[in-house]
């Protein structure tokens, strides 16, 4: 594995045997299952965030396709979960006071 993938703990949960899970979706899905016009070349989980490898639950992809659906699966979780506001009220300014 190389580039975003070294050193990732996504890594340590691919099952084993990984590479030839892949290999058999990008042979079964030559053709990227969004765009339906460039060459798979990644891998992707139909339902985002889950560790079922089954190959039914995957899909072949084009690297630009991948990168437009993670991001926007990575902003509808942020928008689900926003980080928590200010932890104690604001105070009033002391010329105020």
């Amino acid at each position: 594995m190389s580039g975003g993938w070294a050193g990732s703990d996504r890594v340590r949960r691919l099952p084993p045997g990984w590479k030839k899970i892949r290999a058999r979706v990008l042979e079964r899905d030559p053709v990227c299952k969004i765009c339906g016009v460039r060459p798979s070349s990644h891998c992707d989980h139909i339902q985002a965030k889950t560790d079922d490898h089954a190959i039914d639950r995957l899909q072949g992809v084009c690297a630009e396709c991948h990168a437009r659906k993670s991001s926007a699966e990575g902003n509808e979780a942020k928008a689900a979960n926003p980080p928590p506001g200010r932890r104690r009220p604001s105070e009033q300014h002391p010329g105020l006071l």
